[in-house]
């Protein structure tokens, strides 16, 4: 995973690039900005960042709002957008979770590990769930406190899985969550990347998450899972065979 430390200046570095990239980075922090708020954000003279806001609306990175302040364009959701894309499984994906999240009557998830971390590649709500703002399409995922983590940790190297839990950090979520390396290392050993892995008010109290790893496909270097949020304390056994089935699909899509 590269670092924004490990980035080195180019020596044919285009600034005005450079300077758009700084103004849209202001606007997408704080959006609701006059142009003179963005240019002292910025570092930039005012003349300069009107320019590139001009340009940036003109392209639909930001927007004008009817108070004169500026907005993230829809251009930025667009991109977004492409990027999970980029991470999907191909166009029967987004179908299979529907009909994993209809049968079962749960939110279903899709997760893989990309660049050192755990993401939410998409997901499909169901009533039998609460809604988690934690597990939005594009955001990282606890790999300690979720079933869905969890099981992608079990299809990776103990090393690279130290890797990466150690980078992400372990917050504690409630108080069952594991702490430390090896109290995670403890959980995993009594799990099998073959079965249904569950998780019981690690990451919110009062919910439990289960999960199954895809299994990998041939010449396949990415590591992906399915899962479920569910209410309470029990996996039903409909969701539980639901899920192996469904994992068992996307490892041919």
């Amino acid at each position: 995973m590269a670092l924004d430390a490990d980035r080195e200046r180019p020596d044919d570095l285009v600034q005005s690039v450079a300077r758009a990239f700084r103004v849209l980075e202001v606007v997408t922090r704080t959006p609701g900005l006059p142009v003179k708020a963005i240019a002292r954000r910025s570092g930039l003279n005012l003349s300069t960042t009107y320019h590139l806001v001009r340009t940036l609306a003109y392209k639909g990175y930001v927007t004008r709002l009817k108070d004169g302040t500026y907005d993230v364009g829809d251009q930025v959701s667009q991109r977004f957008y492409e990027q999970l894309g980029s991470l999907g499984r191909g166009p029967g994906t987004r179908e299979v979770l529907r009909h994993l999240a209809q049968t079962t009557g749960y939110s279903a998830y899709l997760g893989r590990i990309s660049a050192g971390r755990v993401v939410v590649v998409d997901y499909s709500e169901a009533p039998g769930s609460p809604y988690l703002e934690d597990l939005e399409r594009g955001l990282d995922v606890s790999a300690h406190a979720t079933a869905l983590g969890k099981a992608l940790l079990l299809g990776i190297t103990r090393r690279e899985r130290y890797d990466l839990v150690l980078e992400a950090g372990m917050r504690k979520f409630t108080a069952r969550t594991a702490s430390d390396i090896t109290a995670l290392d403890a959980q995993l050993a009594r799990m099998r990347p073959d079965n249904v892995v569950e998780e019981h008010g690690e990451f919110r109290d009062d919910l439990t998450c289960a999960a199954h790893l895809v299994p990998r496909r041939a010449g396949d270097d990415v590591t992906w899972a399915v899962g479920l949020s569910i209410r309470g304390e029990v996996v039903p056994q409909q969701a539980r065979r639901e899920l192996s089935l469904v994992a068992g699909d996307l490892a041919t899509i």
